[in-house]
């Protein structure tokens, strides 16, 4: 293995320290410096695409070739579904084929569950009550909950809980600790003893069976971590639920049935599978090597997954089992989330785009990831300068091609991420129930094209801001509602105040 990409301690060190204002190697500074380079560089690009008498013809090469490798990763053959769990949702089965070595019954590793919660009285007890329901070995098994500054009964909540589950624990940061959900994080790992950390956020839910399913992907060495899929509640959940309907919702299941898709492609084709932050498992010895959670990031996901990958480990990301989450109800706090998603996932390239270039991680992995930088967070940038500079020749777009692939491509990945889910979660037997499962899921594919347009102006929009004002990092968290049984420990408060 390399040396850690990351080393936390040069996290305090300025540029003016090293005396050079202009050390691109420094990865973690001078992000807004670097964003504005790019972002002069991208609309210089789409100028000179526009007067050079090639330019159209080179968007077309780049189409075809950074195209055609997207689809052959989304049309590589897929894992089957297997069997249904104890709770009825579809499972699949570690794939083991790479892994000839199993653990014993009796020497499973030790994990270690960590949520980082910050004012989630709505739904911790709930999530609590799941965690130590998990069906594993009780010695080998602990809970950590990081009660990160709650201004809430978040604290009361926890207190009383720890009465009755024996595996829980609880560590509490005070208010304005630092480093956001990082820091929550790293503080847990230090007093933690699993050889395997499992991260969910606080409004996550599981299978019982899940670390039986999941922990035996580790016996394959190379594999740092695993990604499960994440499925929106409100969609998925076997209770119909009030928001079931709900356009956003509707827009994020669809988007979640391809992402999954998709990074389980990635990552069997040897690209860059991600993580998502709910529903990750992480070797603790990978992240040790990686030098723990990065503080400085607002998408601790998004950079571990890269900075694992460029230390030489591998990320496996699951269908099945799932983890569901609350998905977002109104466009507002869509906006909020998705541009600290956008910022983050493009964060990372500014980061350490010096390992990526310099192929630290390995070709695939190096091709991988430029495509995807491509159709993900370059070319919604370009298309507004493209729109401008073409109002201004009065001629058309020349990015045309790249945007209408990513949007065909989007298309085709949530089509068979939904059918994958779809193979896991129905049985139909008669041809009628068949074709209403397959009109089901265009019609889902139809809403989440619409839906995935609202990236275009996220993309945009992150790109210019990073760009000229400089970025405060704090932990902005999504607010999680909960409801019926995850309100039970508040009115078990409320009794004993009362």
């Amino acid at each position: 293995m390399t040396e850690p990409l990351l080393d936390r301690d040069a996290l305090d060190r300025t540029t003016a320290e090293s005396g050079d204002q202009w050390d691109w190697s420094g990865g973690l500074e001078g992000r807004r410096r670097k964003a504005a380079t790019a972002l002069f560089a991208l609309w210089s690009t789409v100028v000179m695409l526009h007067y050079a008498a090639w330019g159209p013809a080179f968007v077309w090469v780049v189409t075809v070739l950074a195209g055609a490798y997207v689809l052959r990763v989304m049309a590589a053959p897929q894992a089957a579904v297997t069997a249904r769990s104890t709770d009825q949702r579809a499972t699949i089965a570690p794939d083991l084929s790479r892994s000839p070595v199993a653990w014993a019954a009796d020497a499973w590793p030790s994990v270690a569950v960590l949520v980082s919660a910050k004012d989630e009285e709505a739904v911790i007890g709930a999530l609590v009550k799941r965690l130590c329901a998990i069906d594993y070995p009780a010695d080998r098994y602990e809970v950590w909950i990081i009660d990160d500054g709650s201004s809430d009964r978040t604290p009361q909540v926890l207190q009383q809980l720890q009465t009755v589950y024996p595996q829980l624990r609880v560590l509490r940061r005070p208010p304005g600790a630092g480093g956001g959900k990082s820091g929550a994080l790293n503080a847990a790992v230090a007093q933690a003893r699993g050889e395997i950390l499992v991260v969910f956020d606080a409004d996550a839910q599981m299978q019982p069976d899940l670390l039986r399913q999941v922990v035996p992907v580790f016996a394959r060495s190379s594999v740092g971590a695993v990604q499960l899929r994440k499925a929106i509640v409100q969609a998925e959940a076997l209770d119909v639920h009030p928001d079931r309907d709900n356009f956003w919702i509707r827009g994020q299941q669809a988007e979640m049935a391809l992402d999954s898709h998709l990074q389980g492609q990635r990552a069997r084709l040897g690209g860059v599978g991600e993580l998502r932050g709910n529903g990750e498992f992480i070797r603790r010895a990978a992240l040790e090597q990686c030098g723990g959670f990065n503080e400085a990031t607002i998408t601790d996901d998004l950079d571990l997954a890269v900075r694992l990958h460029l230390n030489g480990w591998d990320i496996e990301c699951l269908m099945f089992p799932a983890v569901l989450e609350e998905g977002v109800t109104r466009l507002k706090a869509l906006w909020h989330q998705r541009n600290r998603w956008a910022e983050g996932g493009y964060q990372r390239y500014l980061d350490y785009w010096r390992a990526i270039a310099g192929n630290r991680g390995g070709a695939a992995k190096t091709l991988d990831l430029a495509v995807f930088l491509l159709f993900q967070y370059l070319v919604p940038q370009m298309i507004v300068a493209d729109w401008v500079v073409a109002g201004i020749r009065g001629d058309g777009p020349v990015l045309t091609p790249l945007a209408t692939a990513g949007l065909l491509l989007s298309a085709l990945g949530m089509v068979l991420g939904l059918r994958l889910v779809a193979a896991g979660t129905e049985s139909p037997t008669h041809w009628g129930d068949r074709l209403v499962s397959w009109l089901r899921t265009l019609s889902k594919t139809a809403l989440g094209l619409v839906y995935m347009l609202h990236w275009f102006p996220v993309i945009a929009s992150m790109g210019l801001r990073i760009a000229v004002r400089p970025k405060q990092l704090k932990w902005v968290k999504t607010a999680h509602a909960g409801s019926g049984e995850l309100a039970i420990e508040l009115d078990d408060l409320d009794s004993d105040h009362s």
